[in-house]
């Protein structure tokens, strides 16, 4: 049975018409179509993934459809557009999960149907749910900038606050346990004075920081999940005149992001690639699409650490790489 497609996910699943050789910008007829379903629209994280499914796409003879949540954890928009996605015929799906476990069933579904499904940026719970997995290794990006963080506190005592992503989506803990890793500390120990969600928003960031400071008016370290958070929290500990004595770290690596790093306002940020995750995902489907084989496993699509004021023994590349190579 052939699912009808909601009015008004004609307007979020509108298909994007891939290049096949010669094709002037149009996909040849018949060629196999590829899905790409985001967590939003509006993120310049997955706009830049979109951008690079486009390119991929074309390169390789596909034609695009997309979609995207209406909001980060949009979980019931994603499970549509996965449904609609199949009903249309796709090869391969390509999804950042908002709802890591709320989605499985439908990916599943979408699986036994003979559709190749692959985990962008966000792996699944449990992470085989999917076919493959193409991300950045956030475990090691967390570690990067918790080992930044130990060695640029010299030995200070560090008063810790974790401004994290929401329960239960691991890429937030990832990101997280690797910060702590890095730093050499548990959740349990008593340098972490303050953790708050923030489902990676500016302004829940700052309320978060906000939150934090009331609670723990010493912090001097801060982890956040991504660099809208981080620029919340910034925005925070300057009203208190607290933004020359607060070392944040953050994780992604966009355009705004690294500039804020360029200005002091972040110290350090682990940098991802969202442009190679889609690319490399769309030239799967079309192996798959060509040759019937399917990429497994776990494709870590690289994370580097930027930062303008190195401390010794963490590797790390200026913010002139970093917006040489940034997103947004």
């Amino acid at each position: 049975m052939i699912a009808r497609i909601p009015a008004g996910l004609l307007v979020t699943a509108l298909l994007v018409a891939g290049c096949g050789s010669g094709g002037g910008g149009q996909s040849a007829p018949g060629a196999p179509k590829v899905g790409l379903i985001t967590k939003t629209e509006t993120n310049p994280f997955f706009v830049k993934m979109k951008e690079g499914a486009q390119k991929s796409a074309q390169a390789n003879g596909l034609e695009l459809m997309s979609a995207a949540g209406r909001f980060d954890g949009d979980n019931a928009s994603q499970i549509t557009a996965i449904e609609n996605m199949v009903a249309a015929g796709v090869k391969g799906i390509l999804i950042t999960p908002s709802d890591t476990k709320a989605i499985v069933p439908a990916i599943r579904k979408a699986r036994d149907a003979g559709v190749l499904v692959i985990a962008l940026d966000t792996p699944t719970d449990p992470q085989d749910a999917t076919d493959a997995l193409f991300a950045t290794d956030n475990l090691k990006a967390g570690e990067l900038i918790g080992r930044y963080a130990r060695a640029a506190m010299a030995g200070r005592p560090a008063r810790i606050a974790t401004l994290d992503l929401a329960p239960g989506i691991t890429v937030g803990k990832l990101r997280h346990d690797g910060f702590l890793k890095g730093y050499g500390i548990q959740d349990d120990d008593p340098s972490v004075v303050c953790s708050q969600d923030t489902r990676g928003d500016q302004a829940k960031g700052q309320t978060a920081m906000e939150n934090c400071l009331q609670k723990a008016p010493g912090i001097n370290v801060v982890y956040t999940i991504n660099e809208p958070a981080a620029l919340g929290a910034y925005t925070a500990l300057k009203a208190k005149g607290r933004d020359k004595d607060v070392l944040i770290v953050s994780v992604d690596g966009g355009c705004t992001g690294t500039k804020a790093v360029q200005s002091g306002q972040i110290a350090a940020t682990s940098q991802q690639y969202p442009l190679k995750m889609a690319e490399d995902g769309v030239k799967a489907v079309a192996e798959f699409a060509r040759t019937g084989k399917k990429a497994t496993g776990y494709t870590d699509t690289g994370v580097t650490l930027i930062t303008d004021r190195a401390v010794p023994g963490v590797e790390a590349k200026d913010t002139a790489f970093g917006l040489a190579n940034c997103w947004g």
